[in-house]
């Protein structure tokens, strides 16, 4: 897993997931989630990939079943903000920290890794 150093090109890259796939939520730990996603990489003439996003030192969520993932409007794509020592992720097109915690879906950590995966 490489670290996101930066939030605004990784989200540029992906297209901020819009019109991807929601894949699966896994609870590792009390304090570490796994978020797999699917959508087009800029990097790679807008080709598919999955993705794997690793939160560590997770304090505040609101997950959605796995079974529900797939029905998950992806049309405005994801969100990530960071704020002080917080980063938080959520679904749909969000501008501020405490705004993205009214997604239907959210993963608030300290942490946030990705690894690429096949589509």
């Amino acid at each position: 897993m490489k670290p996101v150093t930066n939030i605004d090109k990784f989200l540029k890259r992906f297209n901020n997931f819009k019109d991807g796939e929601f894949r699966s939520i896994e609870v590792s730990s009390a304090t570490t989630m796994l978020v797999t996603l699917a959508g087009q990489d800029e990097a790679r003439a807008f080709d598919w990939i999955a993705l794997k996003l690793e939160f560590t030192n997770v304090s505040d969520a609101r997950l959605l079943d796995n079974a529900k993932l797939l029905h998950v409007d992806m049309s405005d794509g994801i969100s990530i903000i960071k704020e002080d020592n917080s980063i938080i992720f959520g679904i749909g097109q969000y501008n501020t920290f405490s705004s993205v915690k009214n997604a239907t879906c959210f993963i608030e950590s300290e942490h946030i890794k990705y690894e690429e995966d096949l589509f």
